[in-house]
């Protein structure tokens, strides 16, 4: 019920979404990861459970996105069928898995991951623009960029949208494309988590997730307008490398 939630227990998710959404709003990426990282790393949320969280929340975002996209002409068909199919090939496997091992374990491995995915945008922003290069192998792509965003509990849109864009795709249409393939891919996700831990303990911290994504989302507009693209990469690298880092060396010790 929600007259039952502890607003005091729900601030934390509140915050998190307010962050996480501020970023995506400005790169159109990264709500996962951030997420994921300060849950796990932070709260010492189990990855399984913060994953599924960011996943379920994501359903909404990525619904409204992918529409948007839509509507606006934004749509690759063809690079949109391209990856579906082995996006959620790889999401599922990657939800499985982390489910399957003892969050003590996963921990410092799915840390260890967004670690990378700091550093890799960190290396973005610091030699932003790309080079160009023709778009390749975009199926093993989706595989891989779906099995880290389970297992990682985010970096679909780093792993995939980053790579096609440095592969020289067509910016506007691998933004749509990718976007309106996330929203099949968290429905895939969140259903293979419902059914692997329930709905325990996921009801609060989702609406704490969904109020602070709401509220950031006018000022995560203002700010992809007002910042730099290379800034924003630079910033968000360097904030969540050290983030996960210092989880990594928490679980660790």
């Amino acid at each position: 019920m929600l007259g039952d939630f502890d607003l005091a227990a729900l601030l934390p998710y509140i915050a998190i979404g307010f962050a996480a959404q501020l970023v995506d709003g400005a790169l159109g990426m990264a709500f996962g990861v951030i997420s994921n990282a300060l849950m796990v790393g932070v709260l010492g949320v189990a990855p399984a459970l913060a994953s599924q969280r960011v996943h379920v929340v994501e359903c909404f975002t990525t619904a409204t996105s992918g529409i948007s996209h839509l509507l606006h002409g934004n749509i690759d068909k063809k690079l949109f069928f391209r990856l579906l199919l082995p996006g959620i090939a790889g999401g599922v496997a990657g939800a499985y898995l982390l489910t399957s091992v003892d969050a003590s374990v996963i921990r410092p491995l799915v840390l260890a991951y967004l670690t990378g995915i700091g550093l890799y945008l960190l290396y973005r922003g610091l030699t932003y623009p790309p080079p160009v290069k023709r778009p390749r192998h975009v199926a093993s792509l989706g595989l891989i960029g779906g099995f880290l965003d389970a297992a990682g509990g985010g970096g679909w849109g780093p792993v995939v949208t980053s790579n096609l864009l440095v592969q020289g795709a067509e910016p506007r249409k691998v933004v749509g494309t990718v976007s309106a393939v996330e929203f099949f891919l968290t429905l895939t996700i969140s259903a293979a988590f419902v059914l692997q831990l329930g709905f325990t303990d996921l009801a609060g911290a989702t609406l704490g997730f969904l109020i602070g994504g709401v509220a950031a989302a006018p000022v995560g507009a203002f700010a992809a307008r007002h910042f730099s693209v290379r800034m924003m990469l630079t910033f968000v690298g360097a904030l969540l490398t050290l983030t996960s880092a210092l989880g990594v060396w928490t679980a660790l010790n």
